[in-house]
């Protein structure tokens, strides 16, 4: 699906509010790494971060031992996406991922959801502090009705023409790590 944009916001600050705005409301997020193969391999992660970092960067607390840190120790370059199918809005997130040992920052993000993955706590050797720094985002927000888009869709079939005002879209280019 394509959103045309509508009324996308005028500015980079403005869209930066806008794709924190969108994330911070959706509970799971896809992160797809390159695998050694060169397959791509996505996996359910949650976005620590409520709101937007200092950096422009998203947090994850993962396995040291599992896939997605040694896909991220060979090519560090990833994905992250959003989908928010309640409030019809969808992330793409393209950044460059390390591993952070910053003990205050890990003290910040750790919560009850992490603790359920990690039972041995914060100071479990195998908890990884991943930081995605983002380079690029894509976000579609449709505003439309179920039924305005149904109907757009097929005017869109009977005219040819994609369909237009469900909603906006925005590029947001960030760190050029």
């Amino acid at each position: 699906m394509s959103v045309s944009s509508t009324t996308t916001p005028a500015n980079e600050a403005d869209r930066r509010h806008k794709l924190w705005d969108l994330i911070k409301d959706t509970r799971f997020a896809m992160f797809t790494t390159r695998h050694a193969n060169g397959h791509l391999h996505s996996r359910p992660m949650t976005t620590q971060n409520r709101s937007v970092d200092e950096d422009d960067t998203l947090w994850f607390f993962m396995s040291r031992s599992g896939d997605p840190v040694a896909d991220i120790q060979n090519d560090a370059v990833v994905n992250v996406s959003y989908a928010n199918t309640d409030s019809d809005s969808y992330v793409s997130v393209s950044g460059r991922a390390s591993l952070n040992e910053d003990r205050q920052r890990r003290e910040k993000l750790w919560n009850k959801a992490a603790e359920a993955w990690f039972p041995k706590g914060i100071d479990d050797p195998d908890v990884a502090l991943v930081q995605v720094k983002i380079t690029h985002a894509h976000y579609w927000d449709v505003k439309a009705s179920k039924l305005t888009q149904l109907y757009e869709m097929a005017k869109a079939v009977v005219t040819g023409e994609q369909p237009k005002k469900l909603g906006e879209s925005g590029e947001v280019r960030m760190n050029a790590g």
